[in-house]
């Protein structure tokens, strides 16, 4: 990154903040393909359920992926082998993120509209400041608190039509309570990736080990539920299996790094903002959510504390 021009002597006191190159065509490339990929993955998320557990759906997705990422690591000579200690973190990152989350959401899937669930995945951008400042240290600013505020408000308004209705519906409050959850182990596997990090564990290698352990995790959950290793061979099911494994698995992980390292960590964190109005899009067109104005006032007041909790003080 550059430095924005500044005015020599009298001004250089002041601190110069690093301007903030353009968008390229190749960076607009990555962030459309970054939020068309995540925007539809809660739908295809939502095809996924019915026939097989949930359960059993993660191991052929995750399994799948599995051999995908290693596939990537292979071809890209990344570092595999690893002590003991950090395969702990790694098993550690499968249970949390790679399994027991999307679990969670699979199962609120099965009573709500998949909008809403992309909804409530943006608030793990506000959560995971939260658990930042907890484990790490990391400063919590008034603005900050403020996001997280107007961000989970705007999640509890987004599901009381849901809840409220013309009956209390307990489904939407339980698929409410799952996806919160849900959150809770993302951003708790995320900490664990961060302690990876600081150990300069290759960020693929860390997915792929995740990954590794996520599905054996889901393998013997499933198998001490008792459900059964069946896959549904509809055209859906096995598209929206593909669309998952392959598309928001690997090619929404290469594109969302691509644009980690073209501009930054700040601006390519906005996906967690707008993903999910393509997922709200989508719940509208194809699910036939209903929307009503505590809905709308919800989902405006939980992406603005998204935006609040990303965006750089003095924008």
């Amino acid at each position: 990154m550059t430095l924005s021009p500044a005015e020599a002597a009298p001004r250089a006191a002041t601190p110069v903040r690093p301007a903030e190159k353009p968008f390229t065509a190749g960076d607009l490339g990555l962030y459309g393909v970054t939020l068309f990929v995540w925007g539809t993955s809660w739908y295809a998320i939502k095809l996924q359920l019915g026939v097989v557990a949930p359960e059993v759906s993660l191991v052929w997705r995750f399994g799948l992926a599995t051999l995908l990422m290693a596939i990537w690591a292979w071809v890209s000579g990344v570092q595999v082998r690893f002590p003991a200690e950090i395969h702990v973190r790694f098993a550690a990152i499968g249970v949390l993120m790679f399994s027991t989350n999307f679990a969670l959401f699979y199962y609120a899937g099965l009573y709500v509209p998949s909008g809403l669930l992309a909804v409530i995945f943006s608030t793990a951008s506000i959560g995971s400041m939260l658990f930042a400042a907890l484990l790490y240290g990391d400063a919590l600013t008034g603005r900050m608190i403020a996001g997280a505020v107007l961000g989970f408000a705007g999640v509890l308004c987004l599901f009381l039509p849901e809840i409220l209705g013309t009956v209390f519906d307990s489904r939407a409050l339980f698929a409410l309570a799952m996806g919160g959850v849900a959150v809770i182990c993302f951003c708790a596997g995320g900490m664990v990736a961060r302690s990876l990090q600081n150990a300069d564990v290759p960020l693929v290698a860390a997915n792929l080990w995740g990954m590794v352990y996520g599905t054996a995790w889901m393998a013997v959950v499933a198998f001490l539920s008792g459900d059964p290793f069946i896959i549904d061979t509809s055209p859906s099911y096995l598209g929206s299996l593909l669309w998952l494994a392959f598309f928001s698995t690997v090619i929404a992980f290469a594109a969302y790094l691509s644009l980690l390292r073209r501009i930054g960590p700040g601006r390519a964190g906005y996906a967690t903002v707008m993903f999910p109005v393509i997922a709200l899009a989508i719940s509208t067109a194809l699910e036939g959510y209903q929307w009503t104005l505590v809905g709308g006032l919800g989902v405006a007041l939980a992406l603005g504390g998204n935006l609040l909790v990303l965006r750089r003080p003095g924008r």
